[in-house]
């Protein structure tokens, strides 16, 4: 009694589990404060992302309407030059135009001005090119000859511009540099050249409309892309050690750019990333996001350059070096973190030492239920010293683990008489199911064939006497309404095919119900050459599609079957195969001599790199009716095909993944 009485007092005198776990509550430092700084961090790194686009959105809109100056500039020049009474009265007086021609160019920076009639024949030119010839389907130039004046941006081919100028032509010509993370692509050089494009109308001599057009090669225009960057990246727009620069790209390839290959050269026939060159020229998009730009990481703004006829031809870039923000957040991030770590370390000690009392005995606890769980009954936490209530639950762990391992002895003894008598029950239970289950599916399948061919043939038969009267009543109408049957011979011709497709799809139906009244006679013959006479059968269809069609005949021995039956078998699994590759594929036709269960035959593959078929599908694919096609298939096919197959002893088999395609397997026995 004296005991008890001091176990208790023991019990109540100790310090309670709940005072800890409320201490440790209390001190949020290690939860709610982590939290805050993500949350405070993650937003602050956003909304820095979120400057740093606007910043180079802002960028981009300077450099495009500098560029849109420089188009409107180039029009403006070009029209007043043609509108000036100097142009009219050299046109007039028939000389000194090439001179007048070669100060307006050099005065407005052009690489090429000339003057064309309306029908297109060049007939001054600066710099003079003799027998210069000039395409006519410009846009601008069209809009040049009703009128108005047009400037654009448009592709000269490398042959163009060398009609024009050999200097031109060599400016155009930039070998490609292999750059990461492009799109590989065969081609060694660029040689094709971006002009601002400017047409305005003229009047020639007598009166006569003609065309001023003039052009500025962009390729490799330094002080273009330096003008741009200039005027985009001032001094001290930018923080120190991040660097702003300009491009501009013919498709995805770098025609006029800052941005330095290494030390003195620039990346002149370096190429775009396949990910901002899907983006921009592919979908249309203005890329405003970090990209990887030649050698380094840039916050980076693309657009795309669409010329006169509307296509995408290129892009306008500008960016600016993103290390030194990367940098510059990452010291931030430092610092709070070192802060965050400064306080914690202060504070851990103190968690540490209280949540040691309280973890230490529920670990031991918690090991001691794995062990009993891994199979150790006799497992105990052993928990003595503590007075709280975590060692009174150990205590009363360690008396229940003692009922539980007595209990688990008993339930083991039995459990293995049960196991005994269980497994004699059980194996008795599988052999019956088994025999049960394959003398059900026999029986269903029996029934269900016996019952689809009686009501198959009843339906067939009734609905031939009607047709029998519409066939007989509409021929009936064309000899009563006589020459009045023209105006509606489309109508009666509709008539006509809609009621011989009611009779095959009947004769099917006979030919599926009883299919020994439709057997014609058997012939000998090779399988190669009732597979040649089919596929002419389905060119048509073949010809909608890009498949390609392979043989492999390497059978030598001969089939006794039917050559109508076997080729409407062929036939079906051809089309099928070509139905199943709506996006072209390659159909293989194999035939090879093969033995089954040592009987001489001959097997026939049909395979296609179609859509193949899930494991539901295979499963119903030779029932009658089942169908797949949603325009109009009856679902005979494959089982008039089985039965045919079946009739000559034969077998016919599939194979088929989804995606990958399906192969349909025929043996037919070798004609005696």
């Amino acid at each position: 009694m004296h005991n008890t009485t001091a176990r208790i007092k023991t019990r109540q005198g100790g310090r309670s589990v709940r005072v800890r776990l409320l201490a440790i509550a209390l001190l949020p430092t290690l939860v709610i404060l982590p939290i805050l700084l993500i949350i405070t961090i993650v937003r602050w790194s956003d909304r820095l992302d979120s400057t740093l686009i606007s910043k180079v959105n802002g960028d981009l809109t300077i450099a495009h309407q500098y560029l849109s100056r420089i188009l409107e500039t180039t029009e403006d020049r070009l029209q007043a030059t043609g509108d000036s009474a100097r142009f009219q009265e050299i046109i007039n007086r028939g000389y000194g135009i090439d001179e007048f021609l070669d100060a307006s160019r050099i005065s407005q920076n052009l690489d090429f001005l000339y003057v064309s009639d309306e029908a297109g024949q060049v007939l001054f030119v600066s710099p003079r090119i003799p027998n210069l010839e000039r395409r006519t389907d410009w846009p601008i130039i069209q809009s040049a000859i009703v009128g108005r004046a047009d400037t654009a941006i448009d592709l000269y081919s490398n042959a163009e511009l060398s009609q024009i100028s050999q200097d031109l032509a060599a400016r155009s010509n930039l070998e490609l540099v292999p750059t990461p993370n492009a799109i590989q692509t065969d081609r060694k050089a660029e040689t094709r050249g971006m002009v601002i494009h400017s047409a305005a109308p003229v009047r020639i001599s007598d009166g006569r409309k003609g065309v001023l057009v003039g052009g500025i090669l962009l390729n490799q225009n330094l002080v273009f892309i330096d003008t741009i960057n200039d005027l985009v990246y001032q001094k001290e727009s930018l923080p120190e050690g991040s660097q702003g620069t300009a491009t501009l790209f013919l498709e995805d390839v770098r025609i006029s750019t800052n941005v330095r290959l290494f030390e003195g050269r620039r990346a002149l026939g370096t190429r775009v990333s396949a990910v901002v060159r899907s983006a921009v020229l592919d979908e249309g998009e203005t890329w405003l996001n970090s990209a990887f730009v030649v050698n380094d990481w840039y916050i980076s703004a693309y657009e795309p350059i669409v010329d006169s006829f509307g296509q995408r031809i290129g892009m306008l870039y500008v960016g600016f070096l993103e290390t030194p923000f990367t940098d510059a957040k990452h010291e931030t991030l430092w610092t709070i973190a070192l802060a965050f770590f400064g306080i914690t370390l202060v504070t851990i000690p103190i968690f540490l030492r209280w949540a040691r009392g309280i973890f230490k005995p529920l670990e031991r606890m918690t090991a001691t239920i794995g062990e009993v769980e891994g199979g150790d009954m006799s497992a105990r936490t052993g928990i003595i010293a503590a007075n709280d209530e975590i060692g009174r639950v150990a205590a009363h762990l360690d008396d229940l683990l003692e009922r539980l391992q007595t209990r688990d002895r008993q339930l083991r003894d039995w459990n293995e008489d049960l196991n005994k008598r269980v497994d004699e029950r059980t194996r008795e239970l599988k052999q019956a199911n088994l025999q049960l289950e394959a003398t059900t599916k026999q029986l269903i399948m029996s029934e269900k064939l016996a019952a689809i061919g009686e009501i198959t043939a009843g339906v067939a038969h009734e609905i031939n006497n009607p047709i029998a009267v519409m066939q007989g009543n509409l021929d009936v109408l064309r000899s009563t309404i006589g020459d009045r049957a023209e105006s509606v011979a489309t109508e009666l011709k509709l008539l006509d095919e809609q009621i011989h497709r009611i009779n095959i799809i009947v004769t099917k139906l006979l030919q599926f119900a009883k299919p020994e009244e439709y057997a014609d006679f058997v012939t000998s013959h090779k399988p190669q050459d009732v597979v040649s006479d089919c596929l002419p059968l389905v060119k048509h269809l073949l010809q909608k599609v890009d498949i390609s069609i392979e043989r492999e005949d390497a059978a030598n021995r001969e089939i006794a079957m039917n050559r109508t039956e076997l080729q409407q078998v062929l036939i079906n699994l051809l089309v099928n195969a070509i139905h199943a590759m709506p996006d072209g594929g390659r159909l293989t036709v194999r035939t090879f001599d093969s033995d089954i269960e040592q009987r001489r035959g001959i097997l026939i593959e049909v395979t296609d790199t179609g859509v193949g078929m899930s494991a539901e599908v295979l499963k119903k694919v030779f029932d009658p009716f089942f169908t797949t096609k949603r325009d109009g298939g009856t679902g005979l096919g494959l089982s008039i095909t089985q039965t045919l197959i079946e009739r000559q002893y034969g077998r016919i088999s599939v194979e088929s993944k989804l995606g990958i395609g399906t192969t349909f397997s025929i043996w037919l026995p070798e004609a005696a």
